[in-house]
């Protein structure tokens, strides 16, 4: 089954963030994934007021880290949202960006394991398990647990890269978020993933896949490709260096982009993102063009399109021509 995703940045009024959710409902979308990073307003606060307003579509974190939030107050947060949107809440988790841990001097340390741990913690505290949790990164006491019951799974989605992670995401995850764009990358991704299924002794069709990519649309091919470029520095800058040594982005130029992102050098850091760089880590484009590549990644084994920020060089107008001109495309065969 294809279903479609789109990821909002609260950075604007949360009404502007909540409208675009209702327009993104009204016109098809499956899920709402809204980003947490500390210089942006709340992710739960952001996702409660969308819940009041929205009716179907599903909605959660896209994502979470582990480092900046304990595993324990995540799950309270999403259980907590459960009651204001019942069946509709998701839940995602990965190691987070690591420009902006960088900015508040949190090293991101055994990103694998605290993530494995991160989502057995989660898991516990909304089964409301009994005992206590002994991990390597998180611990809990046998008395800590919710005075409160969850009604509905609140399915667990792992925000990946790199081949460790995505593997673990297929191990663990009742869906995969895939942080790229490129076919070829996706495309090894999903064989990554679906490998973790495999040991784990899983289905593929238990796992829902996700491209959770930097997208785009717009009337012309110049006016769509320009809103990405801030965007595509930061992925050059969190990119591990398989990434980049694969798309041809040396590491000096990703670590120079890096320093200038954290030090507010936008104009430096943006001036460094060349057309080969938006090609490897963004999808954008007409929406002639951006159905021709959607359609090319479903077929390498996605089953989830999540259109990532910026979106278009207009929020509102870029939500609209996608419901209008591209999702038909999908949702009608």
């Amino acid at each position: 089954m294809r279903s479609f995703g789109i990821e909002f940045v609260p950075m604007e009024l949360y009404w502007r963030t909540t409208y675009y959710s209702i327009q993104a409902e009204r016109l098809g979308y499956d899920n709402i994934w809204i980003t947490d990073h500390f210089n942006n307003r709340n992710v739960y606060v952001s996702l409660a007021v969308i819940a009041n307003y929205t009716d179907r579509i599903k909605l959660g974190p896209g994502v979470t880290n582990p480092y900046l939030v304990h595993p324990v107050m995540t799950a309270q947060s999403v259980a907590s949202l459960n009651e204001v949107a019942p069946g509709r809440v998701v839940c995602g988790i990965g190691a987070g960006d690591r420009t902006t841990l960088d900015m508040v001097g949190v090293e991101m340390k055994a990103p694998l394991r605290t993530v494995r741990e991160a989502v057995e913690v989660i898991r516990r505290q909304l089964a409301r398990e009994k005992g206590g949790y002994e991990g390597r990164v998180f611990r809990t006491a046998a008395g800590a647990r919710f005075n409160f019951k969850v009604q509905n799974p609140i399915p667990i989605y792992v925000g990946a890269q790199g081949p460790k992670m995505l593997r673990l995401a297929g191990a663990i995850g009742d869906g995969a978020l895939i942080n790229a764009s490129h076919p070829d990358d996706i495309r090894e991704a999903v064989r990554h993933i679906r490998r973790g299924v495999e040991r784990a002794g899983r289905r593929v069709e238990d796992v829902d896949i996700a491209a959770y990519t930097s997208f785009s649309v717009a009337e012309s091919e110049k006016k769509a490709r320009k809103p990405v470029i801030p965007v595509v520095a930061y992925i050059v800058a969190g990119s591990p260096p398989s990434i980049l040594e694969k798309h041809g982005v040396s590491t000096e130029v990703a670590d120079q982009i890096r320093s200038d992102l954290a030090n507010r050098r936008w104009g430096e850091a943006f001036g460094a993102v060349d057309s080969d760089m938006i090609d490897a880590f963004a999808v954008c484009g007409t929406p002639e063009q951006c159905t021709e590549k959607i359609d090319a990644l479903f077929k390498t084994g996605i089953t989830q399109f999540v259109t990532g920020s910026p979106l278009g060089p207009n929020v509102r107008g870029a939500i609209d021509l996608f419901g209008r001109e591209v999702l038909p495309h999908f949702k009608e065969s």
